[in-house]
């Protein structure tokens, strides 16, 4: 997370959450977390509801169901779809695009019209660019590269309700490393056919988080109305690629003996290589 200091008393109590993303990694284990520490959970779905908790919207049309936000606490948007699978073409790196910023413009304009005060909206540590061995805190500009300017055009996205005075917090978060997916859940089937390996040169850092530390950062954030902007959602040391590769290995009892030179990442991934061959 990042460097501010907040007063364990500084808290708020039970409050009624509303989640877009609630069927991702890791919404769906923000949702059970949420509800384990007594607050109510609405999840925004884009098909009818069919279940008391649901709500239904439709983002590209900018509509939500009347009464999606009614006492609403907060909102937390975790829409997007992954950047890690494929190549970026045209179409995907649109598709990158389209499933963060509309959805994050509707739900900006949603929480001032219906008077929410709390928008957690997620982004990532790709705003800083490739910062090599720099450590770069929420204050560091932004960075270059496709990434750099989806996470900008992103949070960009959630200033309309940074100007009506709603409390933002903008989660930039690191890889987020579970056994029930995603970046782990790509790299397992690789490691258990014995193909483990450094990418490129290896020395690339991973800024990464766990699944449990990324749902407890957010209730952090959720539960101390003193924290808005950027917050850094990360585990305080990142690792080269070198040391991650050979850190999974001995967790799955594989070895990792293999280099993936870039340039036949980038051969095959294009553009993309550009979350495996940065840091």
């Amino acid at each position: 997370m990042g460097s501010r200091s907040v007063p364990p008393s500084a808290t708020i109590g039970s409050m009624r959450v509303v989640v877009a993303g609630s069927s991702g990694l890791i919404g769906t284990s923000l949702v059970p977390a949420l509800r384990a520490a007594g607050h109510e959970v609405v999840r925004l779905v884009r098909r009818r509801p069919s279940a008391p908790d649901e709500r239904s919207w439709d983002p590209p049309a900018g509509e939500l169901q009347p009464g999606a936000l009614d006492g609403a606490d907060a909102v937390v948007n975790l829409c997007g779809v992954s950047v890690g699978d494929g190549r970026w073409s045209a179409a995907r790196k649109q598709l990158l695009l389209d499933t963060r910023i509309v959805p994050t413009e509707v739900l900006a304009g949603a929480v001032v019209d219906h008077g929410v005060p709390v928008l957690v909206n997620a982004s990532a540590v790709g705003y800083y660019g490739d910062t090599r061995d720099e450590v770069v805190t929420e204050a560091a500009p932004s960075g270059g590269g496709f990434l750099a300017e989806l996470c900008q055009r992103w949070e960009d996205a959630t200033s309309p309700a940074v100007d009506a005075g709603v409390r933002v917090a903008r989660l930039r978060s690191g890889v987020v490393l579970s056994p029930s997916g995603g970046a782990l859940g790509r790299l397992r089937p690789l490691f258990s056919a014995f193909l483990g390996g450094r990418w490129g040169d290896g020395r690339q850092y991973l800024s990464w988080i766990s699944l449990d530390d990324e749902v407890n950062a957010i209730r952090f954030v959720l539960e101390h109305p003193s924290l808005s902007g950027p917050v850094n959602l990360t585990a305080p040391a990142p690792v080269t690629n070198t040391e991650f590769i050979h850190a999974l290995g001995d967790a799955l009892r594989r070895p990792t003996p293999w280099v993936v030179p870039g340039f036949a990442l980038r051969a095959v991934l294009g553009e993309a290589a550009e979350t495996l061959l940065t840091g």
